[in-house]
């Protein structure tokens, strides 16, 4: 189940032509008072909701193109600086070109940390003496099922219960997708795994989060990597993101992907192309690279290559 209010941000600029002060003051009042009430459409331009997902409530940043058709919805996940408002910016160029709804949600570090969130939330840290067993999360606490249950609400809101929808995350957010696109199926169109900093290697060998080893045999036998092979992912890669910085994972089994981010994410579509090879096995994943841009999402997502990523 879910609840949602809704603030438009646009009143502040359209109100300015009556005056400073009035403007000021239909800026705050668009934050006090909700002027969308629940089972109204999302306003066109910018705005902000909160969705209560089964009692956990999402803050989401909202863009919807003034000549919004229903044409999808794109999903579009931060990196670790959890700036939601801002990777919602860097969509607005996707969202005005392909048509699509921009829902950028935020997933605070208290709530969801680094488990909960790069990882996916599906393994609970615990403090085991040799840490061998994995305490797996219930199914309906996972983050993807929580993305699932925003994109319900979000196609409520709008009326169209069938609008397709896609997933673009950078950073922090691509890992999240990853970890999501191993072990569920999200029903997206397109899932694009931007600038990774580790990924869901497809292999028992290495142990979760960067790999199948230690999760439980219906998700880590050869059948659930073989649904994560056919997962419709695109890994899109700047091929200046080269430096080992702060937030770069450097435990064994992320230095074994690859030294940077560039590296692993060639690293992970080579290896998991191969492994569909040799078995025979549908293999839906692509990589796009963009050419001289580095760990920045707004350079990213305004590429050429960004926009036609998220096609089929």
């Amino acid at each position: 189940m879910f609840k949602v209010s809704c603030v438009s941000l646009s009143c502040a600029v359209d109100c300015d032509k009556f005056g400073t002060l009035f403007a000021r003051v239909s800026h705050l009042l668009a934050f006090l008072i909700p002027l969308c009430a629940f089972g109204a459409p999302v306003p066109s331009g910018k705005s902000q909701l909160t969705i209560d997902v089964d009692g956990t409530a999402i803050e989401i940043h909202a863009y919807k193109p003034e000549r919004y058709a229903g044409r999808g919805l794109l999903i579009t996940l931060h990196g670790v600086g959890r700036n939601a408002p801002g990777y919602r910016d860097h969509a607005i160029p996707i969202a005005d070109r392909h048509g699509f709804l921009v829902i950028a949600p935020f997933f605070d570090s208290r709530r969801f940390p680094t488990w909960r969130y790069q990882h996916g939330g599906i393994v609970r840290p615990t403090k085991s003496a040799d840490g061998s067993v994995l305490h797996v999360e219930a199914e309906a606490l996972w983050t993807g099922r929580v993305l699932l249950k925003i994109v319900d609400a979000v196609r409520t809101l709008e009326g169209t219960a069938d609008a397709p929808y896609y997933m673009l995350g950078h950073s922090g957010g691509a890992q999240a997708l990853s970890r999501v696109a191993g072990v569920m199926s999200t029903g997206a169109q397109r899932i694009v795994i931007t600038n990774a900093g580790t990924y869901l290697w497809p292999t028992r060998g290495m142990r979760f989060p960067d790999g199948f080893g230690g999760l439980p045999p219906q998700w880590s036998n050869d059948d659930g990597i073989r649904r994560y092979l056919a997962q419709p992912l695109t890994l899109l890669l700047g091929t200046a993101d080269v430096r080992q910085d702060a937030d770069l994972s450097t435990r064994a089994s992320a230095m074994a992907q690859g030294a940077n981010r560039y590296e692993r994410g060639l690293n992970a579509y080579k290896t998991a192309q191969a492994a569909a090879l040799a078995r025979g096995w549908p293999f839906n994943w692509k990589l796009v690279e963009v050419p001289d841009v580095g760990h920045s999402a707004a350079r990213m997502f305004r590429s050429e290559q960004a926009a036609g990523a998220l096609t089929p």
